[in-house]
């Protein structure tokens, strides 16, 4: 007979995986391999494996186990907690948030890249705006740092302050929140997207056939969705997106994108094939590398999901130079490659 506590381990474990996958069949919530979720047993700390879509919760290898005495005492010292680094044996290693979900005392942590969240967490009043809309809830507000030990202990010293929190706004970046139940958690997090939903802008009318007659190169598409083009047709959206990288993914994924009408692809342009990066074009829509993989067309819907989302009139907190710089040199590329080698083809996906 299986001994009982072995049970309810498999239990809260598979209790975690079908919240992480309803969670991942959400893409206002999550895209591609962004977002984690993690329970504590015991002294393990069970937490999605970096690089894995949510939506693949049911993965064998989906959750990492993480020894919780000796994490803790990593992010006291400042060090790496040893899941998080690469293994030489190519396993599944822990989320880069890793760190993030230790210090946060409740059984169950769900962090997402919410787009309603973010659409506010970019901006510069967005402790002010979210007061109201959040008030009752034991939240509080985390200004953008850089995921991993630092972010933890920023939030470490929130929390010697108020202790209760169970919901957190993190500043160009998303939304944590945390229970001792997978339901309660669920639910919480259900009530925070009601009070911070945002109704997206209309997609202004665009032309396709225009964009087909400029860019007929066969490294060039179209967008999947025809919402794409409201990134440079809609100018509140296209005025945002010049003004600098709003969150971590974005830079990641989409590092940049050349606002232009050209009649061909001008050798300049040559990179983006290569980067798999798509091309704005101003009052007209957008062109997608035919390279772009599965994860840089979910993190492009997130983005436009976001940007129909800001008040045009909003005061907009930017990445600054050296958080970008940080971003692209802390082990994005290997992120990146993760989330690609793991994301679902297009058949099997859709």
């Amino acid at each position: 007979m299986t001994p009982a506590y072995i049970s309810n381990e498999y239990l809260e474990l598979d209790t975690l995986r079908d919240l992480s996958a309803r969670v991942g069949d959400n893409r206002l919530l999550v895209q591609a391999s962004t977002g984690n979720t993690s329970v504590k047993i015991d002294d393990v700390l069970w937490i999605k494996a970096s690089g894995k879509w949510l939506v693949q919760a049911d993965a064998c290898d989906f959750l990492v186990p993480v020894k919780l005495a000796r994490a803790r005492e990593c992010v006291s010292q400042n060090t790496p907690i040893p899941e998080t680094l690469p293994s030489p044996h190519g396993d599944a290693v822990a989320s880069i948030e890793t760190a993030m979900h230790v210090v946060m005392p409740q059984k169950v942590v769900v962090h997402v890249h919410s787009v309603n969240t973010i659409a506010w967490a970019v901006r510069a009043d967005a402790p002010h705006c979210l007061a109201s809309r959040l008030a009752g809830l034991n939240w509080q507000w985390i200004p953008y740092i850089p995921s991993g030990i630092a972010l933890a202990a920023s939030i470490q010293r929130v929390l010697v302050r108020f202790p209760q929190i169970n919901v957190l706004v993190l500043g160009n970046h998303g939304l944590v929140v945390c229970g001792e139940s997978c339901l309660s958690v669920e639910r919480l997090l259900a009530e925070v997207e009601e009070r911070v939903a945002v109704t997206p802008r209309s997609v202004p009318n665009c032309h396709p056939s225009l964009l087909r007659d400029a860019f007929p190169e066969s490294a060039w598409s179209l967008p999947e969705s025809p919402a794409a083009h409201a990134l440079a047709a809609d100018p509140a959206s296209w005025r945002i997106l010049s003004g600098g990288v709003l969150y971590p993914c974005q830079a990641i994924f989409l590092p940049g994108a050349a606002p232009a009408l050209a009649s061909s692809l001008p050798r300049e342009l040559q990179f983006l094939l290569r980067e798999r990066m798509p091309l704005l074009i101003e009052k007209h829509g957008i062109v997608c590398s035919k390279y772009m993989t599965r994860a840089d067309q979910e993190i492009l819907s997130g983005l436009i999901e976001i940007v129909q989302r800001i008040d045009p009139s909003a005061p907009i907190r930017y990445l600054s130079t050296t958080e970008v710089l940080d971003v692209l040199q802390g082990g994005s590329d290997n992120y990146r490659n993760l989330s690609e080698i793991n994301c679902y083809s297009k058949t099997a996906y859709i």
